[in-house]
């Protein structure tokens, strides 16, 4: 097992290394998964995508009756995480290219860490049936001197959404290091979100522009989940229960569609390279 097979994907330009390790028989460690994201000494990447059978992982066992396949996800430090909004999109457009799944007619149910979730796939775009978020807090972010009221929302991983005043342009914000956070509300950790209202755009109720801290990660190009939680404030502040948000991220568009209760990510997801790796070689 020194030398494995690797797929590198993207959506939105959030980027993944993919290991296929269907019976779960690769030592993946917190060291070996930052060193596979090392963007200097091994491929690079904001996390890793492990895809092995449901009934193979001890954390997906309980959902293998409803999904075959498991998204094993794992921030670049090493960290586990519950979800990855634009990963399951990655890992469905995966399972397409190798030919491990075929969609049935209300799509390809996932397992992760924070329960099945469903991909329905449209060409290049993918849409993914996602847990209902919940607004649930308010709370703060900090950056450098400044301080920003946000508000919490479970997306099946944890969330913190700020809305910028004052026509504080996103770009101003320094985000080389960790916003800080109230601990005692988040004691794993938080993705932080900050956001500017978006001129009007054609197909979307509302737009919003948004940038990212993931825990994990550090800044990315994009969140899918992040994108969801920001997607549920706007609607909750707009004084809406259903309608489309689009989020724009520095790495491209997502789409936040609720309806019926129903909440939908919708976004591209590409395979861009298949390689091996030496695991011997990186630690």
């Amino acid at each position: 097992m020194d030398r494995v097979l690797f797929t590198k994907g993207h959506g939105t330009g959030n980027d993944f290394v993919i290991l296929g390790d269907p019976d779960g028989a690769l030592d993946l460690t917190p060291e070996l998964v930052a060193a596979l994201c090392d963007r200097h000494r091994g491929i690079g990447a904001d996390g890793v995508l492990r895809v092995v059978r449901s009934a193979k992982h001890p954390d997906g066992a309980g959902f293998a009756a409803d999904a075959e396949w498991f998204m094993d996800y794992w921030n670049a430090d090493g960290s586990i995480a519950e979800m990855c909004g634009n990963g399951v999109r990655v890992f469905t457009r995966y399972l397409l290219a190798n030919g491990l799944a075929t969609p049935g007619p209300s799509g390809l149910p996932v397992a992760t860490r924070a329960g099945v979730v469903r991909a329905v796939i449209d060409d290049q775009i993918i849409a993914v049936h996602m847990r209902t978020p919940d607004v649930y807090a308010a709370s703060t972010a900090t950056v450098g001197p400044l301080t920003f009221p946000g508000v919490a929302v479970d997306c099946g991983n944890p969330h913190l959404v700020c809305g910028l005043h004052d026509s504080l342009p996103l770009s101003s914000l320094d985000l080389h290091h960790a916003p800080g956070f109230d601990p005692a509300l988040f004691p794993a950790g938080v993705n932080v979100e900050f956001t500017t209202q978006g001129e009007p755009v054609e197909g979307a109720d509302l737009h919003v522009n948004m940038r990212v801290y993931e825990r994990g990660s550090a800044e990315t190009l994009s969140c899918g989940s992040g994108a969801l939680a920001v997607g549920a404030v706007a609607l909750r502040d707009a004084g809406l229960t259903s309608g489309v948000v689009a989020v724009d991220l520095p790495g491209g568009r997502l789409t936040v569609t609720a309806d019926n209760s129903a909440w939908w990510l919708a976004g591209p997801a590409v395979l861009v390279a298949t390689g091996e790796v030496d695991l011997a070689a990186l630690v």
